[in-house]
């Protein structure tokens, strides 16, 4: 018995040995010896900064230091979807570092001196990014209880952590999940090395990350303009090494909320996505004339909200989750890779957790919310996408599946009656190279291509190369679906958007006679004609319309063959 005590103190002896060696060379050494800047005048003991043999404070082993009794600012967990427990005030583990790390305690004052210890220069204080303050709304959260039942809730936890990681005893994360104070083998302190974030994915466990382009990503930084990794004292050369510190901090991050590097959400993305680490240049997209402006707003998305958020705002979060995207293609109207594991509302106006189709991400904002309003001022007034392009409408272009007239002959091919196109066949960024996707365009309402709407346009390809880059136009001037085509495009100067709705006609307002073939006048243009304006199909490719355009009445008696 006597000789299995001596073995167990021993070990105590010999532990205590090994972490004081490691401590020595460490930063976490303040005495005169320390290797670094901040250090006694003359303190030579080592541990005297945290442990005394006598007299200690009862919340620590051998603590030497005295409860800061400070009141902490915490982090808003209500702003993320990735931790689900109300963090308390520090405790544990987590209150014996904040002794120090706080910055209200001065470094040399300790239990086992009726003076405090004095340092080089004065320099008593923790300071730069080494003071934490007591405002730690922009650190990652301690001293909550961390498990299984936590991990279960959040589903994008792990639970027990993965090792070196672990809760204390009472089942709490603590600073010491992340960090041991004797030991500086991999930088501050941490249990194990960041590349790839292995340190993070000890506890998380995020959806989509091993397949995400983040995750697996070469890039490297090239030098100009801001430094995406400036947030990182010590950054690996790639996105795929720096994982989650590419976008965030776990100490003093600027974006409090999901503790984010940047307090300017859109920041977090384009200082790689401006060409100087990703290869396309999404930052010169959305400062285009019109665009999704993701400057326009700050601190209002949050991926808590609702799937349908009745609000303008864009960031770009709202398109793209950067846990989740990837290189994936797929063909209309399936979402590819850069839209993986994003939210949406679905054709039947039910909001989804992950979109499987384009449109569905489109629907989030531009359907069934009041705040977005339609282009053109239509005899049928619509403001719903989502209504537009029901299939059980009279007419649509063809995103939720196969447009109702069965004879296009104008279809450039390889498009035919059985295509279905994405909203962003449509609208993106304009021009040759650019990257895709609506993210700003030098035409209105983010449109790929030229799209003129005014009265009196002169008709070219340049002005309407929208349309023709699906329809012909020789086949549209040429009267082959239609046979007033040339006459009300090319002499009468009347543009696309005079008669027709690009999107579609709801169901609910109107119906196949009067609101085939995407008819629906833009009242700004034509006129009541004995106070009706109306398009009457008669058959195929057949019709009259009642209505005065460019001075000229249309009646019942000028029939379209």
């Amino acid at each position: 018995m006597k000789r299995a005590g001596f073995i167990i103190l021993n070990v105590f002896v010999f532990t205590l040995f090994v972490n004081a060696q490691s401590v020595v060379s460490s930063l976490h050494n303040l005495s005169v010896s320390s290797p670094g800047t901040i250090k006694a005048t003359s303190e030579s003991e080592v541990c005297i900064f945290c442990h005394t043999p006598h007299n200690s404070n009862p919340m620590g082993p051998l603590w030497n230091r005295d409860d800061p009794g400070s009141v902490y600012v915490l982090y808003d967990n209500t702003v993320s979807n990735t931790f689900l427990a109300t963090p308390g005030q520090p405790d544990g583990a987590s209150l014996l570092c904040l002794s120090c790390h706080d910055g209200t305690t001065a470094l040399g004052k300790v239990r086992s001196k009726t003076v405090d210890i004095q340092f080089v220069g004065n320099n008593n204080i923790v300071s730069g990014s080494k003071n934490f303050t007591t405002d730690l709304s922009d650190d990652h959260p301690v001293s909550f209880v961390y498990n299984s039942s936590l991990a279960s809730a959040d589903g994008q936890l792990k639970y027990p952590p993965l090792n070196p990681s672990k809760v204390d005893n009472n089942g709490k994360l603590q600073c010491t999940s992340c960090h041991d104070p004797h030991n500086n083998t991999y930088q501050k302190f941490l249990l194990t090395t960041t590349s790839y974030s292995n340190l993070c994915f000890n506890c998380h466990d995020r959806n989509y990350w091993t397949t995400s382009t983040h995750q697996s990503s070469s890039a490297t930084w090239n030098g100009s303009g801001t430094n995406p990794w400036a947030h990182i004292e010590t950054p690996y050369p790639t996105v795929a090494e720096n994982a989650c510190a590419s976008c965030h901090n776990t100490h003093n991050a600027n974006g409090k909320a999901r503790l984010l590097k940047s307090n300017f959400e859109e920041n977090n993305c384009l200082d790689c996505h401006n060409g100087n680490v990703a290869n396309t240049d999404i930052e010169a997209e959305v400062n285009k004339a019109y665009r999704h402006n993701v400057f326009a707003y700050n601190q209002i998305h949050t991926p808590v909200e609702d799937a349908d958020p009745q609000v303008t705002h864009v960031e770009c979060t709202d398109c793209h989750n950067p846990h989740a995207v990837n290189n994936s293609t797929a063909s209309a109207p399936n979402a590819n890779g850069f839209l993986a594991g994003v939210r949406g509302i679905n054709q039947s106006g039910s909001p989804v957790n992950s979109i499987q189709y384009e449109y569905e991400l489109c629907y989030r904002c531009h359907a069934d919310n009041p705040v977005v309003g339609s282009a053109t001022n239509r005899l049928i007034a619509q403001a719903n996408v989502r209504l537009e392009f029901d299939l059980s409408n009279p007419s649509f272009h063809p995103v939720g599946g196969p447009g109702k007239n069965s004879n296009v002959p104008s279809l450039i091919a390889p498009l035919n009656e059985s295509s279905v196109i994405y909203c962003s066949d449509c609208h993106a960024s304009n021009g040759n190279g650019s990257p895709a996707g609506p993210h700003g365009s030098i035409y209105p309402n983010i449109l790929k291509y030229r799209y003129e709407t005014a009265d009196y346009t002169k008709e070219s390809y340049s002005n309407y190369e929208l349309c023709y880059r699906c329809h012909s136009r020789t086949s549209i001037l040429n009267d082959e679906s239609f046979t007033e085509h040339r006459k009300h495009v090319l002499k009468e100067d009347a543009p696309c958007n005079a008669c027709h709705d690009p999107h579609g006609i709801s169901s609910s307002q109107g119906n196949t006679t009067n609101n085939s073939h995407l008819i629906n006048f833009d009242v700004n243009i034509v006129q009541p004609r004995n106070g009706v304006i109306r398009f009457v199909k008669t058959g195929t490719n057949s019709g009259y319309c009642l209505l005065r355009c460019h001075g000229e009445n249309h009646k019942m008696g000028m029939r379209y063959p």
